[in-house]
């Protein structure tokens, strides 16, 4: 069933050690990829507001104890289900850790992008042998947004691995098409079990970013099986129980939040972040938004995936079928070629896009781009095609080791509100009222650093309550005629960010000097 390259022979004939050895490459692969995403991984301040929103809801989780229904700055529910909270959560406490910090908020995308790889590799070792494996590994570990993804505090690269997991494990259910002759003798049992581990993804896969962990995979592999003339026999070997179980564990969350009348919830869920997002209500992206992405996202990679894509789909085999049976990894790589197409056309066709909307698709492309290096290699040989293949690969990865960080110090530079928030709290008492004040962006970054809530006051700030009100430096010279009796007490400016800290009522927090940067405004007790 392997057939490319399983056994790598020396010059005497014999197998490799590789070749007796597959373990040591997936551990090179996994230690590679864990270089790549630890690297200076918490070097960097949470500044993007992307970033940050699900810090604040991690940070409630861990800190606060708020599992189910954490609400940002007292208020704003969930934008996406909980999984990577939840998985963020279960680290930090078999970690002993109690405090949220930069680096352990994007360990678990760390965790699930090395997963990836070693799931992918063993996809690919089944039906291409070990250069098979190898391939799609160095594939992902020299992918630009795959290892910039995994280093990032999101839920996208959770959504990927879970994505990837159901897709294969369909695939290792249904098996490769059977020949005519076997079909009628051969027993399903022993694949029975893998629609129950494709059931669990599917679940998970919601439960990471609601119903198209479920949609994608699911419609690719329905398309599958009928372009394959396969549905009765799919239908056939379908386990209710486990279709069951699939529905239960994906509307598990969603039926918590019913039952405990968080329809706030639900509405921004189901309406806003998907309804929304698909038909425009949160913005609109050109029809050509994703050709660049596609193409150049992780150049040379992503240039040869729609060269693939077009020769598993429309063009004829690299390689004809062996006589003793199907061509699995054909099959295999179809089945990958389909996911990738749907999963374009399904983001096409929604209004609102983003670039990490493309991630899924990493995985399958590199098990489509092992079966292209298969064919190239049968036809120019071994030594060329897997030799040339290690080389690029290997220096896309050094790239990718030295520039994601250094674009990443660069892009926060000095956008972050840690030091600001430093200050803040320096001079505001842990019980004492602090609110928000005419912020034109996303203030999570502000909030994970302040660790506390601070709502958003709208109106005349002439008319804010009692206590301490952040507003930008800015707005505080917009309206500082118009609120004489606010005081400043604090000015905070480091970086990009410059805050003043207002004040009215009596001061009950004794202020403490701050740290350079930080300017104390002459304060009474009023």
């Amino acid at each position: 069933m392997a057939g490319f390259f399983k056994k790598n022979a020396g010059p005497e004939g014999r197998e490799s050690i590789l070749a007796r050895r597959p373990w040591l490459v997936f551990g090179a692969l996994v230690a590679v990829m864990l270089c790549l995403t630890l690297y200076r991984l918490g070097s960097r301040d949470v500044c993007s507001g992307n970033e940050a929103v699900e810090a604040v809801f991690v940070q409630q989780m861990v800190e606060h104890g708020k599992l189910l229904f954490p609400l940002e700055n007292g208020r704003v529910p969930m934008y996406k289900p909980p999984l990577f909270h939840w998985t963020a959560t279960a680290i930090d406490h078999l970690l002993g850790l109690s405090k949220v910090t930069a680096f352990n908020l994007r360990l678990p995308s760390v965790l699930y992008a090395t997963a990836g790889v070693v799931l992918t590799m063993l996809f690919a070792y089944g039906i291409l042998g070990l250069d098979g494996a190898l391939v799609a590994g160095l594939t992902l570990a020299g992918s630009y947004q795959y290892v910039s993804e995994g280093r990032y505090g999101r839920v996208d690269m959770t959504l990927a691995f879970f994505e990837a997991l159901a897709l294969f494990s369909l695939f290792w259910w249904l098996g490769p098409k059977p020949a005519e002759a076997e079909a009628r003798e051969m027993r399903w049992d022993r694949r029975r079990g893998f629609q129950y581990l494709a059931a669990l993804a599917i679940g998970c896969g919601v439960l990471a970013k609601g119903p198209v962990g479920a949609i994608l995979p699911v419609g690719a592999m329905g398309i599958y099986v009928i372009v394959e003339s396969r549905l009765g026999e799919a239908l056939r070997r379908l386990d209710p129980p486990a279709l069951v179980f699939a529905i239960l564990l994906s509307g598990s969350w969603y039926f918590a939040c019913w039952v405990g009348g968080r329809y706030g919830f639900l509405d921004r869920q189901i309406g806003s972040e998907n309804f929304g997002r698909f038909f425009g209500t949160l913005g609109t992206m050109a029809p050509w938004y994703y050709v660049k992405p596609l193409l150049l996202n992780s150049a040379p990679f992503s240039l040869l995936v729609p060269i693939a894509v077009l020769a598993l789909l429309y063009g004829r085999p690299m390689v004809p079928a062996p006589d003793e049976g199907p061509d699995t990894a054909r099959e295999a790589a179809r089945l990958c070629a389909i996911f990738w197409l749907v999963t374009v056309v399904f983001f096409e066709i929604a209004a609102y896009k983003r670039r990490s909307y493309l991630l899924p698709l990493w995985p399958a492309a590199a098990v489509m781009l092992a079966w292209f290096a298969r064919g190239l290699a049968i036809r120019y040989g071994r030594r060329l095609v897997v030799g040339g293949y290690v080389v690029i690969a290997a220096a896309a990865i050094v790239f990718n080791f030295f520039y994601i960080p250094y674009r990443e110090a660069r892009d926060c530079g000095g956008d972050s509100y840690r030091l600001a928030a430093r200050d803040i709290n320096r001079a505001v008492g842990p019980k004492e009222p602090l609110y928000t004040y005419g912020f034109r962006e996303e203030i999570a970054p502000l909030l994970f650093y302040l660790d506390r809530n601070a709502p958003e006051l709208r109106g005349p700030l002439a008319d804010a309550p009692p206590g301490y009100i952040i507003v930008p430096a800015g707005v505080w010279r917009e309206n500082q005629s118009r609120a004489l009796d606010l005081t400043p007490v604090l000015t905070s400016s480091h970086g990009n960010r410059h805050l003043v800290l207002l004040h009215r009522g009596r001061i009950y927090a004794r202020l403490v000097l701050p740290a350079r940067g930080g300017k104390r405004s002459p304060a009474r007790n009023q």
